[in-house]
């Protein structure tokens, strides 16, 4: 157990993170004492003696800076740093620090403390069995580390400059800068041109899926025990995208995408019904883009592919997730990887020239050696873009489940996490010798690599002007996402702000369809 004892109760979540990456699977309690750099010791001392603490860890804010105490090896090892952040700042002056101009810096500036002293932390003062770990990302701790270069390029700011904040003020390992610039990089050349301020882009969400998979923890139900209510959920949901599109008329319509789930696992009438309401309710002619998530490859036929064509879909992703038969019928899908085969050559056929296909690495059981398989197999089909995703062990999936009984999560999580450093290296190998360049990246709580220093990523590659607009714009929220259907998030971007606001939709199929009114009202004022 690691405590964080403050001086005053603002950044937990930052420091609880930070401390979290640099020391994988150990929990963090945070605490609040007033003192001052001088009573630290002290403060600290008592804490050790009073709580199950393996490692406490005490940051004062302070009128003429911050202090960062560490007390460790049961009080015997001891360190301490300050920092004179303040620097006429007037901190201290203000009562509502969130409003504070100068928060950013002030955050950054304890955050980079923290992480060095961290970083030059002798092993002495780490009790026996602890293990430190430094984490590639440095203090970027969220998910989106690909916001803060790009808003800066976006600022005209130079690859040099940026760079070097990036290593000097976020202490980014050099391998990680260098993703990160070459992502922002192109981000910014995308985004450049659009109306991010007054125009928005749509997503259409449908929640239906032939099987549930092992690892999903998205809003997901089979066709075998829901398809019965597909009808009334397309209903509902053509209700839906109507009311948002005379909400949206007189703002210019960037990429519109439709995800899920599964959306051809609903039959050929029903995918026709769908993209004849959104091609008569929306400006879909005049979108930069219009991608459709076929998805599981057992849900592709010829028929369903001619109706994407016919609305004028230009991009789809056919995912097959792996190429290792073993682990398509270990994690619960229902096609075999000649079906993927199938489906793609298919998709090519009708005319798609923009096909994406996603992997994941860190499957149970997969080895470096069945990845690079699947990338093998994956370069016979010549994809125009693959999205690489980190496993997600998220809490509401069954593999969360399984693991867990199995007595060792966190020894397994340490085990996929190593062989996952070596699938993303075979990925990068993969991307650069078939010519894919890096557009888009995320980073995910809960990912098999949370728990370890290297902060696995998820990374889109593709090949140039077969790049997806929505993946960029969802990720890096700088436009409007009006979302419809079930479990959707609708994400309103308040440009003089620069902040989102959410409107959810309820998770559950029969929810949605009984309260399609009320997801429609909360919609209402969606410009204002």
């Amino acid at each position: 157990m690691i405590d964080l004892v403050l001086s005053e109760l603002d950044f937990d979540y930052e420091m609880q993170a930070l401390v979290s990456s640099f020391f994988p699977g150990q929990k963090s309690r945070i605490a609040v004492r007033k003192g001052n750099a001088s009573k630290a010791r002290e403060i600290l001392e008592e804490f050790l003696l009073q709580e199950d603490s393996d490692l406490v860890a005490g940051i004062a804010f302070e009128r003429e800076g911050i202090t960062i105490s560490l007390l460790g090896n049961g009080g015997k090892a001891w360190m301490q740093r300050m920092a004179d952040v303040s620097g006429g700042k007037d901190w201290h002056k203000h009562k509502d620090k969130s409003a504070h101009p100068y928060r950013t810096y002030y955050k950054n500036e304890w955050k980079r403390l923290l992480f060095e002293m961290l970083r030059d932390m002798p092993a002495y003062i780490l009790p026996a069995g602890m293990e430190k770990r430094v984490p590639a990302w440095g203090t970027m701790t969220g998910v989106r580390p690909t916001k803060i270069p790009m808003n800066e390029l976006l600022l005209g700011k130079g690859r040099e400059e940026v760079g070097e904040l990036l290593e000097k003020c976020y202490c980014c390992a050099e391998d990680k800068k260098e993703l990160c610039l070459d992502v922002a990089v192109r981000e910014a050349e995308l985004l450049r041109g659009i109306d991010l301020v007054n125009s928005y882009s749509l997503y259409v969400g449908i929640p239906f899926c032939p099987t549930t998979c092992m690892y999903c923890s998205f809003p997901s139900y089979p066709l075998g025990q829901f398809g019965h209510l597909s009808d009334d959920y397309l209903r509902a949901l053509k209700k839906e995208l109507s009311a948002v599109a005379a909400q949206c008329r007189d703002h210019p319509l960037t990429s519109i995408y439709i995800g899920g789930g599964t959306p051809t696992a609903l039959t050929v009438d029903q995918l026709d019904e769908l993209l004849f309401c959104l091609c008569t309710s929306f400006p879909v002619g005049q979108s930069l883009e219009f991608t459709v998530e076929a998805g599981r490859p057992d849900s592709i036929t010829r028929e369903k592919l001619q109706v994407l064509r016919k609305y004028g879909v230009e991009r789809i992703s056919v995912n097959p997730q792996t190429m290792q038969q073993k682990t398509l019928e270990l994690i619960g899908r229902r096609h075999t990887v000649e079906d993927v085969k199938r489906a793609f050559l298919q998709a090519r056929e009708a005319g798609f020239t923009n096909i994406n296909m996603d992997f994941i690495i860190g499957l149970p059981e997969e080895t470096p050696a069945d990845f690079e398989d699947t990338l093998r197999q994956a370069e016979d089909l010549a994809p125009d873009s693959i999205t690489v995703h980190s496993l997600v062990v998220k809490r509401a999936s069954r593999l969360r489940s399984l693991l867990e009984e199995g007595g060792d999560f966190r020894g397994e999580e340490r085990l996929r996490e190593c062989r996952m450093e070596e699938m993303l290296a075979l990925s990068r190998q993969f991307a650069e010798r078939r010519g894919y360049l890096p557009y888009y990246m995320y980073r995910q709580k809960n990912s098999a690599g949370h728990f370890g220093s290297s902060g696995q990523e998820n990374i889109g590659y593709a090949r140039k002007g077969s790049e997806c607009l929505y993946n960029i714009l969802i990720m890096e929220e700088m436009e409007t996402i009006a979302a419809v259907g079930a479990g959707a998030s609708t994400k309103r971007y308040h440009a003089d702000k620069k902040i989102v606001s959410r409107v959810e939709n309820v998770k559950s199929i029969t929810d949605y369809i009984s309260r399609v009114d009320e997801m429609i009202a909360r919609k209402k004022g969606m410009w204002s």
